[in-house]
């Protein structure tokens, strides 16, 4: 049962990561962390977190653990393997991949866990920065009822939008939903602000006024905004995007899915990449077209 005393076990201290990681701390909850660069763990480990050496030694110390990397390369090195969660958990352990990742990498986490007797539940989130930083991400979660019952308590800690979707990989099938509304959206805001100054209009007061109609949108409201500043810094990165959105494109044409909207975005990404922006906001994208 999880209590206030229970272990959580954090892998990956990134721009979500790490303010998924201090909430939990802030709620009173006991915290092992660990990350290939200690460095980007210290703010964390100054708070009271617990940094442990090895995915191993994080493993064997948590009742709970939560895994939030970057690919699914990453996804596969720290749940397999002889230093991996799965041979170094305790029966009765909890693993949650928040990793935006494969639906089939999800379902066969779940099925090497429970032939171990460990709960494994795939929930990735939307959000960004913002959503990680105020605890308000959506968290779409696949796997058992009794492991997301269990586990609920944790998640309010982190979201306020938090649904079982399903089985094991329903999580991450939901979140490519949601990562290919949100590739031809941000199409759509860079071209919608781009119009309005070659216009003539004053593009703030444009978003005042569109962002509360039925133009409105994450994306619209939050990162309109920093595009008109200039403000490129990461709350989700352009490099995880287009991963994002190259496993929904690979997921889509798995079922027979025509996608053009994702894959225009994802062509424009991949040449906002080639332009040395990898490590930039996915607001950059305006990029291409405010020239």
């Amino acid at each position: 049962m999880v209590t206030i005393e229970t272990k959580i076990g954090f892998i990956g201290t990134g721009v979500m990561g790490k303010s998924m990681a201090k909430n939990l701390l802030t709620a009173g909850y006991r915290v092992n962390v660990y990350t290939r660069t200690k460095e980007k763990a210290e703010e964390l480990i100054s708070q009271g977190a617990d940094w442990k050496h090895t995915v191993a030694e994080l493993a064997q110390d948590s009742d709970v653990i939560i895994t939030m990397v970057g690919y699914p390369s990453d996804v596969e090195e720290v749940y397999f393997g002889d230093s991996g969660i799965l041979e170094n958990a305790q029966k009765g352990t909890y693993i949650i991949d928040m990793t935006t990742s494969k639906p089939s990498l999800a379902i066969k986490i779940y099925e090497t866990a429970i032939a171990k007797g460990i709960f494994s539940l795939d929930a990735p989130v939307s959000g960004g920065d913002i959503g990680a930083q105020n605890g308000k991400l959506a968290i779409m979660v696949g796997g058992d009822q009794q492991a997301f019952d269990e586990l609920h308590p944790i998640f309010e800690v982190l979201g306020e939008n938090i649904i079982l979707q399903g089985g094991p990989g329903a999580g991450q099938h939901t979140k490519l939903a949601n990562q290919i509304t949100i590739a031809s959206n941000m199409v759509g805001v860079c071209e919608a602000i781009v119009y309005a100054k070659k216009a003539g209009l004053n593009p703030e007061r444009v978003l005042e006024s569109i962002s509360t109609g039925a133009a409105a949108s994450f994306s619209l409201s939050n990162l309109g905004p920093r595009m008109l500043k200039g403000d490129y810094a990461p709350g989700f990165y352009v490099k995880h995007f287009i991963k994002d959105m190259t496993i929904a494109l690979e997921s889509a044409q798995e079922i027979g899915m025509a996608t053009p909207g994702l894959s225009l975005s994802l062509e424009l990404y991949k040449e906002l990449a080639e332009k040395g922006e990898n490590d930039s906001g996915t607001q950059a994208l305006i990029k291409l077209f405010d020239r």
